[in-house]
């Protein structure tokens, strides 16, 4: 299917890796031209290196988007190379502290909700004057299935769930804009170098078997193609009556009905 975004420039937030890696690699096999940007330099190199070794049009800006300068640069670097901003892909995220409220300090709270919304929420002021001036944007937002439901730790959920109301709430006043704005909620996704990643290798085998069992319906974790995929959709002429809407990618691992 010819998802119509060829030539489109596209930034994705944490690009080197997982998720990000994966959303910016399906987009430049789809004809964009791709800005990423990462805090590990190397990382970043070697995500740059896959992508134009495969022909794709990509570049890599080593930033920290939980900083507003760290934003700017990022959205220049883009404006400079390519001239406009069509697709923004908020892909950053992670926790800091424990899992329940009492481990769970101030700075803690304040380092997880600017990472996982904060940054989305700089990055989208960004590029939307640019969108709705051509009447044309799309914005996905990387959430999880645990800011739709119970899991995971505190602040992680807390974030998550605020960038998909970040999300909703956005993609109404844009609507007339035909800038569409949707987020996706991944659950259990395993790639090299990400937290399922770690559990697997810092837990014995009947602990990761059990988790498996209990809560994977498919009997594996999750893998980034099918987000990647779903993500490209989103961001293409071909999902133009999709906006304010949250889409699972967990293989029927979460327990909620909406």
């Amino acid at each position: 299917m010819d998802l119509r975004i060829k030539g489109r420039v596209a930034m994705v937030s944490g690009g080197s890796r997982g998720l990000g890696r994966q959303v910016a690699l399906t987009l430049g096999r789809e004809g964009c031209k791709v800005v990423i940007c990462a805090r590990n330099a190397e990382g970043l190199d070697r995500a740059v290196a896959e992508m134009t070794g495969l022909g794709y049009q990509a570049l890599g800006l080593q930033a920290d988007v939980m900083t507003g300068d760290g934003c700017q640069r990022f959205y220049d670097e883009a404006l400079r190379a390519f001239g406009q901003v069509d697709i923004l892909v908020n892909n950053v995220g992670g926790t800091r502290g424990g899992r329940d409220f009492d481990s769970t300090t101030d700075e803690h709270w304040v380092d997880t909700l600017n990472l996982n919304l904060l940054s989305a929420v700089r990055l989208t002021r960004l590029v939307l004057p640019g969108m709705k001036a051509r009447c044309w944007g799309r914005i996905v937002s990387i959430a999880s299935i645990w800011g739709r439901e119970y899991g995971g730790g505190l602040s992680y959920m807390v974030g998550k769930a605020a960038l998909i109301a970040f999300s909703k709430h956005m993609a109404q006043g844009l609507a007339p804009y035909n800038v569409l704005v949707n987020s996706v909620a991944p659950g259990s996704i395993r790639f090299p170098g990400g937290s399922w990643e770690r559990f697997v290798q810092n837990n014995p085998p009947e602990t990761v078997q059990g988790f498996i069992r209990q809560q994977l319906p498919m009997g594996r974790f999750g893998w980034p193609e099918p987000v990647g995929e779903l993500v490209a959709f989103l961001c293409s002429e071909r999902a133009d009556l999709v906006t304010g809407a949250c889409y699972t990618v967990d293989g029927g691992q979460s327990r909620s009905l909406t």
